[in-house]
């Protein structure tokens, strides 16, 4: 940066090489993204929460509060469900220096902008899979994002039913308050996401215990 802080760092790990984009401090600085040569790769939010997600089947963009924006596989991605979603360009800016530029699977870009000169790097790769075995777990989460994700919806729940008491003072009518819509779907989801995902029985049953409090 035009400060003299590190902007991007390529390393080598084993056969795999990952570029790091680093927010502009001194110190302790903030991953903005992580590219990997095996197709993995994250950006992240200011705030640290996910921003793009992507791995060998394709990727998702999300929100600040984590809800999807939207979802794509790569054209000769192999997905063992569901219909194939074309990629939208995408362009991101991480900070004022940093911008990402999605096309394609191998056609990603982290530009770099100071004063007045700009270098590119490609950090896409084409990576692909011949069996759908060899697939993945059909989910964009990690065991702690899920357990954070079951919780945040059961905390969802409790807020909801406050509310109904607070609306409705007597007891007999709660049992007859449905949930919201939003809600009842988010659960099944997450309750999907324990079947399809490789994780363990305990994780799993505790996920389902906090869902279904």
């Amino acid at each position: 940066y035009p400060s003299g802080n590190l902007a991007i760092i390529v390393v080598r790990e084993k056969k795999r090489l990952i570029c790091i984009v680093q927010e502009d401090k001194p110190n302790n600085a903030e991953i903005r993204a992580v590219f990997k040569s095996n197709g993995r790769s994250t950006c992240y939010y200011p705030n640290g929460a996910v921003w793009i997600n992507m791995s060998i089947q394709g990727g998702q963009y999300l929100d600040q509060e984590g809800s999807r924006v939207r979802r794509w596989t790569w054209p000769n991605s192999i997905v063992s469900s569901g219909p194939h979603v074309p990629l939208s360009p995408i362009f991101i800016s991480l900070n004022r220096h940093m911008g990402v530029r999605i096309l394609g699977q191998d056609k990603i870009t982290v530009s770099f902008l100071a004063m007045g000169q700009q270098a590119k790097f490609n950090v896409g790769t084409k990576v692909q899979v011949s069996d759908v075995s060899q697939l993945p777990p059909p989910t964009w989460l990690g065991e702690d994002e899920l357990l954070l994700l079951a919780f945040r919806v059961r905390i969802l729940w409790l807020f909801d039913r406050l509310r109904g008491c607070l609306n409705f003072p007597s007891n007999e009518q709660w049992d007859k308050i449905k949930p919201p819509a939003y809600l009842i779907t988010q659960t099944l989801k997450i309750l999907q996401l324990c079947t399809t995902s490789d994780i363990s029985d305990e994780l799993r049953s505790s996920v389902r215990a906090i869902v279904n409090a």
